[in-house]
Formats: C-alpha cells, sequence, structure tokens
C-alpha cells in the first residue's frame, strides 16, 4: 500500500477570526461623542437531565481586541455578563468551561449561532455573537455531558465473518443495519433508513471531473437531471461529506463495496468518489473514497496511478446526496468548519464540508480524562484507552494483547478485568477524527496546534498519539483478508495493511 508521508500544508494558519484583529474605534460606538451601548448576555448551564450545574466557568471572549471575561455559573446554573458592547466590531464568543465536563451551546436567540472556533490552535465549540444585538440575550445556553453520555450512536461496518477471536464480527458492535436499509424511492432518489440520507440512485450521472466542478453540479442539481423526478430544486442536494460518504461502505462487500441488493446504479469502480472535505495538510487535495474495495485515497496509490485526490487534476466521481428524516443513527460531524478556507466565514467552495458542517457537532471538551488512564468519548459515549503507544504488534497479536488488557496494564488504574477491552472497528477508530486544520491529526491528540507559528500548550488527550503510523481496527479488507484496514495516524484516511506488520500501533475501546 502507499504510505504517502504527512505533508505540512505550506499555508500557514493563522488564528481564525475568533482571535483576529478588530477595528482602532470603540467597540459599539457609532457617535464617538456618546458613550458605546451594551447589552447583558445569561443563561443556564445543566446537564442532560435538566439538573443545574454549579461551578462552571463561562468565558465571554472579544474577537476583536482578544480579551475575555468571565463569571461562574450558581446553584441554580444561571449566569450573567454584563457591559457588552453592541454594534460595529462587537464580536464575541461564549464557552463554558469544568474539569470533568463537555458543553455543547445552544442559542436561543437570532443573533448567536453555534460554531466551531481556532484558538490558538484549539478548537472549541462557542455560541458566536458576530455583532452583539442592543437587547439582552437571555438564552445563551450549556448542555453539560459526563463520561457515559453521548451524542450520537456509531453503526456497524457490515461485516459478516470472523477471522479472530475478538474481531469485528465476533463482537457485532454498533448500531445494526435495517433489515432493508435502502429503499429505492422510484423518483430518482434512495433513502438510507440507517442514515436517513437521501441518495442520488444513478452513482454515474455526472461524469468524473475535478472536484470544484462536481462540487457546483451537485449544487446545481435538480428533479429533472439524472432521471429525478422527486421535485427537488437546485441547492437541496450536495456532495456528500467523508463521514456521508464513509456510511456507503459495506466492509464485507467488494466490486462494490455496497450492500448487496441496494437498488443504486452505474457505481464507478474505475475511480474514486469525491467529498466535499478538504484534505487537512492543505487545500489543494479532498478526501476521497474508492467503492471497489472501501479503500480511502490520499495521493497516487502505488499499485493503480489511476486514483488520485488532487482538486484541479484528478477526475473522480459525483455521488449526490441531501438530507431527509431522521434515521436509525445521526452521523458525525467531521470537525470541519468555515474559517479554515483562508480567513473568516470562508470554506473551500458553496456548498462544501466547511460550510455545511452536516452531522452531529464536538462539545468542548470532547474528551474528558478521567484520571485512571481512560478518555471518556462525549460524542460517542465511548471509553479509550489514553496511552496511545502502548500495543505495537501484528494484527493477531494485538487482538490477542487488547482481549487481555486489564487495570495495571497500559498505564491503567481503572479497575477493568481481560475481556472489557476490545480493539476499536472501522467505524469506531474513524469516530475519533478531528478534520480540523491541525496536521497531523495525532499532533492534535497530542497537545501540538498547528502549524501557525504561535507558541502555545494546550491540552494533551491522548499520550503519545504516534504520528506517521497506521493503526489497526478490527475490520477486516474483504478484498483481501490477510490484510486489515487502519487508520493513518496523520490524515486518519482508511488504509489497508497486511496484518502481519508488527510495527503498526492499536488502541483499546470499551
Amino acid at each position: 500500500m502507499n504510505k504517502t508521508k504527512c505533508i505540512l500544508s505550506l499555508t500557514a494558519l493563522g488564528l481564525l477570526s475568533a482571535c483576529g484583529g478588530g477595528s482602532g474605534g470603540v467597540a459599539g460606538n457609532t457617535n464617538p461623542g456618546m458613550p458605546p451601548v451594551t447589552s447583558t448576555v445569561s443563561g443556564i448551564v445543566a446537564d442532560k437531565t435538566g439538573a443545574p450545574l454549579p461551578g462552571v466557568t463561562i468565558t465571554v471572549y472579544s474577537n476583536n481586541n482578544n480579551t475575555a471575561v468571565t463569571t461562574t455559573t450558581g446553584t441554580n446554573g444561571a449566569y450573567s455578563v454584563p457591559g457588552l458592547n453592541t454594534g460595529n466590531f462587537s464580536d464575541y464568543s461564549i464557552y463554558a468551561g469544568k474539569p470533568g465536563f463537555g458543553f455543547y451551546p445552544s442559542s436561543g436567540d437570532a443573533a448567536g449561532s453555534v460554531g466551531r472556533g481556532d484558538f490558538n490552535g484549539y478548537y472549541r465549540t462557542v455560541i458566536r455573537f458576530l455583532s452583539m444585538p442592543t437587547h439582552n440575550v437571555t438564552s445563551a445556553n450549556f448542555t453539560a455531558s459526563r463520561p457515559g453520555d453521548r451524542m450520537a450512536s456509531l453503526p456497524r461496518t457490515g461485516q459478516t465473518t470472523s477471522y479472530a477471536s475478538g474481531d469485528d464480527y465476533a463482537l457485532q458492535k454498533g448500531v445494526s443495519w435495517p433489515g432493508t436499509r435502502f429503499a429505492d424511492n422510484t423518483d430518482g432518489t434512495v433513502t438510507d433508513r440507517l442514515t436517513g440520507l437521501i441518495w442520488l440512485k444513478n452513482a454515474g450521472c455526472f461524469s468524473p471531473t475535478t472536484w470544484s466542478t462536481a462540487l457546483t453540479a451537485a449544487n446545481q442539481l435538480a428533479s429533472g437531471a439524472c432521471g429525478l423526478t422527486d421535485g427537488s430544486l437546485a441547492g437541496q442536494w450536495r456532495m456528500p461529506n467523508v463521514n456521508e460518504l464513509e456510511s456507503l461502505v459495506d466492509v464485507s462487500q467488494v466490486n462494490p463495496s455496497v450492500s448487496v441488493g441496494s437498488p443504486f446504479t452505474n457505481i464507478n469502480l474505475g475511480n474514486a468518489y469525491w467529498s466535499s472535505t478538504t484534505y487537512t495538510a492543505g487545500p489543494g487535495n479532498a478526501m476521497a473514497i474508492r467503492f471497489s474495495d472501501g479503500r480511502w485515497i490520499n495521493g497516487v496509490d502505488a499499485r493503480d496511478g489511476s486514483f488520485n485526490n488532487v482538486k484541479v487534476t484528478s477526475a473522480n466521481s459525483l455521488w449526490a446526496v441531501k438530507s431527509g428524516a431522521a434515521g436509525s443513527i445521526q452521523l458525525l460531524a467531521t470537525g470541519a468548519f468555515a474559517g479554515q478556507g483562508g480567513g473568516s466565514g470562508q470554506s473551500f467552495g458553496a456548498g462544501d464540508d466547511a460550510s455545511l458542517q452536516i452531522g452531529a457537532r464536538f462539545p468542548s471538551p470532547r474528551f474528558i480524562d478521567n484520571g485512571d488512564g481512560t478518555l471518556a468519548d462525549t460524542v460517542t459515549g465511548l471509553t479509550w484507552l489514553k496511552k496511545a503507544d502502548c500495543i505495537k504488534q501484528s494484527w493477531s497479536n494485538a487482538l490477542q494483547s487488547i482481549n487481555s488488557l486489564a487495570s495495571g496494564q497500559c498505564g491503567l488504574t481503572d479497575g477493568s478485568t481481560a475481556g472489557q477491552w476490545r480493539m476499536p472497528n472501522r467505524s469506531e477508530m474513524l469516530s475519533l477524527s478531528d478534520r480540523a486544520p491541525t496536521f497531523p491529526q495525532a499532533n492534535y491528540f497530542n497537545g501540538i496546534p498547528g502549524p501557525d507559528g504561535i507558541t502555545v500548550t494546550n491540552p494533551v488527550i491522548f499520550n503519545n498519539f504516534k504520528v506517521f503510523v497506521f493503526y489497526w481496527t478490527s475490520t477486516t479488507d474483504a478484498a483481501d483478508p490477510t490484510q486489515a484496514w487502519t487508520i493513518y495516524s496523520c490524515d486518519f484516511g482508511v488504509y489497508n495493511v497486511a496484518k502481519t506488520d508488527a510495527q503498526q500501533y492499536a488502541l483499546a475501546v470499551r
């Protein structure tokens, strides 16, 4: 397999607009002869049961002059921050923090929006007021998550054969697929009952082309084209982000790697399919997946030079998607957000992943250190081994080591016993990904910010997440059962590696 090295983007990633320079005037003072108009922001912090959470630090950060004011929630979970400037240049981000909790915000005021921000290479989910309104804001709220809480569930991978004790099919972790997963709507569309997404039935309608051309074609797709009679309008369809595209992969199948009996037609096996997710190392590439076997594409595949993911020179296919009703699961957002494309509010193209941010977004912080060698993921509810460099073995040996993993090993003091831990399957390992600007992604887990030239200390999530290596999943490559699917620690793409390779690492999950 082509072990493409991580290459840092040549474009330095400066602070997001959340840390950009502001105006030289007084914020909110449209009349220099008058004092500025101010308003108050207030809200409630509660856990998922609705119980108020006291002692939470609320930070109101000025994106114009890089200053912040803080307050703490009372016994009723309430907080209030008065004296915030309004009008021109009154750009604020609000976030919450308390050890042992993750926080997801909501805003009942139309002036506030929930999104991600880059704070010196640390990515927070915040309530942002690009312009603070002159009225008081009373509903800037936060929901707190504890270890064991989750925002979304992960699906099974589709594996139908067990190749070793404790592997993907042996444990069958994840939400089961509906008995009939894909429904032909007889109008040129197919509904995935697992994810709720609606896909274009004719997967070969669009000729392979460059990324930007395909992105535009998806945005312009409407009823009357590609066999559609669904009444859809231009703007309703989109190029799928990489998590949406990955959701189509059935790891038990090859040529194509899509469930047997699905009603899709003309799936292109000669080239990859574009996603709307830009490659983290730089905007010149985008994440892509080939459906001959479900492998992700990063650069030229050494075995077949026809596969590539360079936006302006690679000709890949488009498989358009649109949102539908709720499915059995909600897919995770990728972590990409507007601002990564070169400035405030910009993405890499209209309707791309960074601009739409489709899926379940991440709390801040996402991972909670349990203080016993484990991490709690508040997005998926999974518990991870914190020490990321403990297990370095061949696939089968790593499976055995994880099956026997217990407290007292690999930095664990959690009281766990042999048999409680497992090697993550493809879906579980992929769920760790955060496609924000830090690259390699392993560096973000290690507390190292992106290449923006700023020296800061970020929270360490995993201990020594190895860079330039593949991390095993418990999922076997159906195209070649001597290989397993792995996640590359730089770009968190999915690549096949020989199971006998003893130089790769493994995480443990439960």
